[in-house]
C-alpha cells in the first residue's frame, strides 16, 4: 500500500471534536484527480463515476480498533476491497479516506493514498485498500 497522506484540516477537525474515529462511519472513495493537503471536505474532490461495482461515495470502512498505548494513538481498520463487476472501474489513482458522519462540515477528509499511476479495474479484478494492521491508518502521539 502506498504511504498515507494526511489532509491539513484533519488535524484541526480532530482537535475540535469533528471526528469520533471509533464510532463514526468512515469511507474510502476513488478519484483520478490529485488531492492536495489543503482540501477539507469530500466535495472538494472529483470522485470517479459510480457503476460496475463502484458505489457513489465509495465503500464503508470497518474500524478494527481505535485507542492509545503508551501515549501513541492508532486507528486500525480492516482492509476494504473494490471489485469490478459487469465492467471496468476507473481510471483512478487515489484512494481517499473521509468521515461520512458529520453534517457540518459535511464529509470531512482524513487522508489519501497515491497509487503512482492511474488504474482501471477490469471486470472481475479487485483492488484491496490495505490498511496496515500494525501501524494503523493513523498513528499519532
Amino acid at each position: 500500500m502506498p504511504a498515507f497522506n494526511k489532509f491539513n484540516q484533519f488535524v484541526q477537525d480532530r482537535a475540535h471534536g469533528v471526528h469520533n474515529l471509533q464510532s463514526h462511519t468512515l469511507k474510502v472513495m476513488l478519484t483520478n484527480v490529485a488531492p492536495v493537503v489543503t482540501n477539507t471536505i469530500r466535495g472538494n474532490l472529483t470522485e470517479i463515476a459510480a457503476g460496475n461495482g463502484y458505489v457513489a461515495g465509495g465503500g464503508t470502512v470497518v474500524v478494527a480498533s481505535s485507542g492509545q498505548t503508551g501515549g501513541v494513538y492508532r486507528l486500525v481498520c480492516n482492509d476494504f476491497v473494490f471489485t469490478a463487476a459487469g465492467g471496468p472501474i476507473g481510471p483512478f489513482r487515489y484512494a481517499v479516506l473521509y468521515n461520512d458522519t458529520p453534517t457540518s462540515p459535511a464529509d470531512p477528509l482524513i487522508g489519501w493514498w497515491d497509487y503512482g499511476s492511474s488504474i482501471t479495474l477490469l471486470n472481475g479484478e479487485t483492488l484491496p485498500v490495505d490498511f496496515d494492521p500494525t501501524t494503523g491508518v493513523i498513528q499519532d502521539q
